[in-house]
C-alpha cells in the first residue's frame, strides 16, 4: 500500500467583480436600510457580476489569478473541481469549461454542487486524490453568480448575496505540512430550508414555476441561522478533537461568510480573538462556494498568513452541510 503524501496549498487566486451593490443602492428598490441589514447580516456591500459574464468567467479569471503566482503551469494540472450552486449550466460541468480556457488539456474536470460548504469539500476530495497518489496537481475553485438567482424584492433574502470566484491549487508537499485534517456532514432531512426549487427534473421550467418565484433562492432564515451556529461549533470541535488541538492553537480561522453574528457566536463559545478571525463580509456579503475561497486568498495576500500558521476552514449551507479543514501553512 502506497504512503499518503502530504497535501500543500501551492498558490491562491481570486476574482472579485468591479460593480459594487452598496446597501443604499438596496434602500432605492427594497425596503430596508443600511442600519437594518448591517445590524443582522455585517454587510455593508456586495459585488455584482458584469453583464456578459458568468460563473465560468469568473472561475476562470480565479484559476489563472493562482496560476500566475504559481510553479506549476496550467499544462500540468491533473484535474479541475468546481464548486458552485449556480454553475452556467446543468451541463456540461463549469470545471470542463475552465479546464479548455486555461489550457489545463489533459485536466480531468468535474463540478461539485454543496452550497456554502462547497470549497472545503473540493478541497478535502482533491486532496484525497493527491494523498493516495493518483494525481499530483489540483485545482480547486469556488465561483457564484448568485446575483442571477435573487428575487430583488424580497428583502429577506436580496441583501445576503454577492458574487465572485476563489481559487487554491493543492500539490504535494513535505510530511507535516498542508492539510492535516478535514470533517465533512450533513443533514438531508433539512433540505428543504435553503434551495433553489425549479428549473431542474422535479420541477422543469414552466408558466407556473416563473409565476410563483421558484427559480429563485428560497431560505427559512430562522432556522437556517439556528442550525449554522450549531454546525460551526460541531464541526470546529470534531476538527480539534481529530488534530488533538484546541481553539487556542489556531492562528487564523476563517469562517464561511454568511452573517457576522453567527461567526461572533461561536468565536465567543471556543474563545478565539477577534484578531484571530478573517472576515470580509462586510464587503463582499454571502458568495456561497466562493466565500471561503475568496477569504483565504485576502488573507493570505494581505500577510496574515505565515508559514507554520494552523489556518483552520470552517463552512455550513444547503445541503444542510458542514465541513471544517485545517491547514498547516
Amino acid at each position: 500500500m502506497k504512503t499518503p503524501v502530504s497535501v500543500v496549498i501551492e498558490s491562491v487566486g481570486a476574482y472579485i467583480p468591479p460593480k459594487v451593490l452598496s446597501n443604499a443602492d438596496l434602500e432605492k428598490i427594497v425596503d430596508t436600510s443600511d442600519q437594518w441589514i448591517f445590524g443582522r447580516t455585517g454587510i455593508r456591500e456586495r459585488r455584482i457580476v458584469a453583464e456578459g459574464m458568468s460563473t465560468s468567467d469568473m472561475a476562470i479569471e480565479a484559476a489563472l489569478s493562482c496560476l500566475a503566482s504559481s510553479k506549476v503551469p496550467a499544462a500540468e494540472i491533473d484535474l479541475i473541481i468546481v464548486a458552485s450552486a449556480s454553475p452556467d449550466y446543468a451541463f456540461p460541468s463549469t470545471a470542463c469549461i475552465v479546464q479548455h480556457a486555461i489550457l489545463a488539456r489533459t485536466a480531468a474536470a468535474f463540478d461539485m454542487e454543496i452550497g456554502c460548504t462547497g470549497f472545503i469539500y473540493a478541497l478535502a476530495t482533491g486532496a484525497q486524490f493527491i494523498s493516495a497518489g493518483v494525481y499530483r496537481n489540483v485545482m480547486v475553485i469556488g465561483a457564484e453568480t448568485l446575483s442571477r438567482f435573487v428575487d430583488w424584492t424580497d428583502r429577506n433574502t436580496c441583501v445576503l448575496f454577492g458574487d465572485g470566484a476563489g481559487a487554491a491549487l493543492l500539490t504535494q508537499g513535505p510530511a507535516g505540512e498542508g492539510i492535516l485534517a478535514f470533517h465533512l456532514g450533513a443533514d438531508g432531512s433539512q433540505w428543504n430550508l435553503l434551495s433553489l426549487p425549479a428549473g431542474m427534473a422535479r420541477l422543469p421550467a414552466s408558466e407556473q414555476t416563473l409565476k410563483k418565484g421558484l427559480h429563485y433562492i428560497h431560505m427559512e432564515g430562522r432556522a437556517v441561522f439556528k442550525f449554522a451556529v450549531k454546525a460551526m461549533d460541531v464541526s470546529l470541535k470534531a476538527l480539534l478533537d481529530k488534530l488533538g488541538k484546541t481553539a487556542g492553537d489556531i492562528d487564523l480561522l476563517i469562517p464561511h461568510q454568511a452573517n457576522s453574528r453567527i461567526i461572533d457566536s461561536a468565536c465567543q463559545r471556543f474563545n478565539i480573538p477577534r484578531e484571530k478571525i478573517m472576515m470580509n463580509i462586510d464587503k463582499y456579503g454571502n458568495t456561497s462556494s466562493a466565500s471561503i475561497a475568496i477569504a483565504l486568498y485576502e488573507a493570505y495576500s494581505e500577510g496574515r498568513i505565515k508559514k507554520g500558521d494552523l489556518v483552520v476552514l470552517v463552512g455550513f449551507g444547503a445541503g444542510l452541510s458542514w465541513g471544517s479543514l485545517a491547514i498547516r501553512w
